[in-house]
Order: structure tokens, then sequence, then C-alpha cells
């Protein structure tokens, strides 16, 4: 679904911009957009008119809220990490997104649209899956609302995250596993889109801040309730409501646009990404899209992808099942072009030995999604001032790594 020439495109960058930083038509600067094929244009014009009447409405808010209340559990917890903040000299909170019902942060959005898919009177849901996280999540959501579910999940990530699939299969959902490409990720994602052409009154719920227009936008509206949180959370805890540093680690982007959703545009705050670096940027088994990326057009929006000359993807890879996907959210790749974010690639090893101190000194075993933004405290090690506020989001639980984490353990 790369393949520009046959998409759509309704560009306006000159466009007023909204809450964080996106036009109407769906550009960060110069990502973004909606680059689809024309048998869905309609699907997502009737999209984009539900989800803009829904961001004013009161009645959607009150339901959306009660669930993450009294479903998710949420407010989820700003943890003050006592060893951990001694370790690095600074005052480090985690937001605990891994204690959210089903282990993640993807639960906020999934159940943001499916409320918005079922005020649209649609019935058969369709997601795609990296980690698993978001499929079992979108499961979790079909099952509460009796709607059918599909998730497309590529093999590879099938095999290594056979607990997760377990789980979307108890939920009632079809798991399709995809056998494309590297079977990951991407290759999920190629899979959903074919199948939304051939099925467009599908609700297509996609997990992260990609794809057309309204997506990005939409999927951090709903996980802005991070950001909305760590606000009144720290002005309980420490007296003001920002702190010095967010960090969080970026795939598609989801968990780290909620982080910063609401800091966005408060110079006080300092902003720190984390990609998946893999085995290292040069070489070449790795998913450091914003390090080594350049602009182009993949899975419906302009945006920095991993690609050669001809434009062809170059495959990602990573350790993490949640962070190997060649582009990045339009805009993350925004943000980081106009230096706003600073982005580092974060090593398999780097990534794995933070998961081991996190566990070691909070006894908080962290999915390997998160561990990546965790080893930006070390990267950063002597930066942080003893008196400074350093929110790092635990985007998700490490149940489903056990496998992988059991291989390195020492």
């Amino acid at each position: 679904m790369e393949n520009k020439d046959s998409f759509r495109d309704e560009t306006n960058t000159n466009s007023p911009l909204g809450v964080g930083g996106v036009s109407p038509f769906g550009y960060y600067g110069e990502f973004g957009g909606a680059y689809i094929p024309e048998i869905l244009h309609g699907t997502v014009e009737k999209l984009k008119e539900a989800y803009f009447a829904i961001k004013t409405d009161e009645s959607f808010k009150a339901e959306y809220y009660e669930l993450l209340k009294h479903y998710v559990g949420r407010p989820s917890p700003l943890y003050f990490a006592k060893r951990l903040s001694a370790e690095y000299g600074t005052n480090i909170y985690l937001k605990r997104e891994d204690l959210n019902h089903t282990g993640a942060h993807k639960i906020n959005n999934a159940l943001g649209q499916i409320l918005l898919a079922k005020r649209m009177g649609k019935t058969r849901i369709i997601a795609e899956t990296g980690a698993g996280q978001h499929g079992v999540a979108t499961a979790t959501a079909c099952a509460l609302m009796g709607l059918e579910c599909i998730v497309f999940m590529g093999k590879t990530d099938v095999e290594r995250q056979f607990l997760n699939v377990q789980k979307m299969r108890m939920l009632g959902a079809t798991v399709e596993p995809v056998i494309s490409g590297n079977m990951t990720l991407k290759d999920a994602t190629n899979e959903a889109i074919r199948y939304w052409c051939s099925n467009p009154d599908s609700f297509y719920i996609i997990g992260s801040t990609v794809g057309p227009h309204p997506y990005p936008d939409m999927v951090a509206f709903f996980q802005s309730v991070i950001s909305e949180e760590i606000k009144w959370q720290l002005q309980e805890q420490v007296g003001r409501d920002y702190p010095d540093y967010l960090i969080a680690c970026v795939g598609g982007g989801s968990n780290a646009m909620g982080t910063y959703y609401h800091y966005l545009d408060d110079d006080r705050v300092k902003i720190i990404s984390a990609e998946a670096g893999g085995l290292g940027v040069e070489t070449g088994e790795t998913a450091a899209t914003i390090s080594i990326g350049t602009t182009g057009i993949i899975h419906g929006a302009k945006t920095l992808l991993m690609q050669d000359e001809d434009g062809q993807i170059i495959e990602p890879y990573s350790i993490s099942a949640g962070l190997d996907y060649p582009g990045i959210g339009p805009a993350h790749a925004h943000f980081a072009s106009i230096g706003r974010t600073k982005v580092y690639p974060v090593n398999d090893d780097e990534a794995l030995e933070a998961a081991f101190e996190l566990t070691r000194l909070e006894g908080i075993i962290p999915a390997i999604e998160s561990a990546h933004a965790l080893a930006i405290l070390k990267k950063n090690k002597g930066n942080f001032k003893q008196d400074e506020v350093v929110v790092l989001t635990v985007s998700g639980r490490g149940d489903k790594d056990m496998d992988t984490y059991v291989k390195y353990f020492k």
C-alpha cells in the first residue's frame, strides 16, 4: 500500500493548526495527509465527520470516561520511583500504563474507537497488531460490545507473541497470520488495509498515530488522557503541573503522543523519544526510522520511512515486536524535524539492560517497548539535575515478553 500514484492526497499545509499541531487536512507541517485508494474515500470522509462530531459531544465523553474509570481502571498511577531516582540523581516518576486493563496504553484508544464504531452502526471491526497489545485491546473492546473482530498479525509476531494470540482467540477474535514481507507489523498493516479496501463497511481500528487522516489525530486524542492525568497528578505530588522532561518510546507513536499531547506547546518541558535501534543504526538491522528515514508515503500518510533509493521499503528489525515498524507517526516526524523532540535510537542490548535494571530496583517488569524509553535514563545520566522532575511512560507490562527476557536472563 506504499504506492502514491493510486492515492488521493488532500494537502493543505497552510491551514490553521489544532491541538497537537494538526491542520484540518491532517498535516503536521509537511507530514500527514490522507493518501488513500478512491474506494476508501467515502468511508474515510464518514469517519472524519463522525470523529469531529464526538470530539465536542459531552455524552460521548461521559460514556468514554466512565469506561476508562470503571473498566480500564484509570487514572493510571504516577509513581515516584525512589530507587531509580537515586540511581540517576533526579526525580523520576513513572506513568504506569502497564497497570491498565489488558496491560498497556492500547486500551485507551481501542475503547474510544469502538464507541465511535458503535455510533456509526458498524458491526465488524478489523485491526492490525505487532506486539499483540493493540490486538488484545481491540478484541477486548469487541467482546465488551458484542462485535465481530478480525486481527491481522505477522506470522513472526504470532510466534514470538503467542500468549497474546491466545488471549485474542479466547476473547472471540479471529487472528489472521500474515506471511508477506518479514511477517511483522508493517505487513499486518498492509493486509488490514487490503481487507478494508475489499470490505469498506468494516471499521478499521488503527492502533497507533499512523495511517491517513483522521487516524493520527484521533489516536492522539484518545491517548491524550495520559498527559491529561499527568498534569493533575504532578500538581498533587510536586506542586506544579509540568515536568522538566517527558520520555516515551516511539514505534508508530501512540503512547508517546498521549504522553506529550498537552505539553507540546509548553517550552518548559523537554521531550525525549526512544526509537528502536535494533542491532545498531549502522548495521542495517534497525527500526530507527527518525534517525535514518527519508520522506515518503506509507499506509496512507506522508512521513519519514525506511526506504531505499528506489522508494522500496527497507525491512525493519527490533527485538521489540511493537517497535519494528519502518515508518513513524507523522506528528512525531514533524516534531523531530523542527527540534521539539529529541530522539535517541536505543539498541536491543541497551533496552534489555534497562528492563532488568527497573525490575531489580523497583519490582516492575516492563514491556520491551517501554524498556527502550527507560534506556534513555542511562544515555542522559549526569544531564538531569537533582531538583528536576522526569516523567517516563511505562507503556506496557512485560508479561508478553517473558520468553524473550528468559533467553537473556543472567
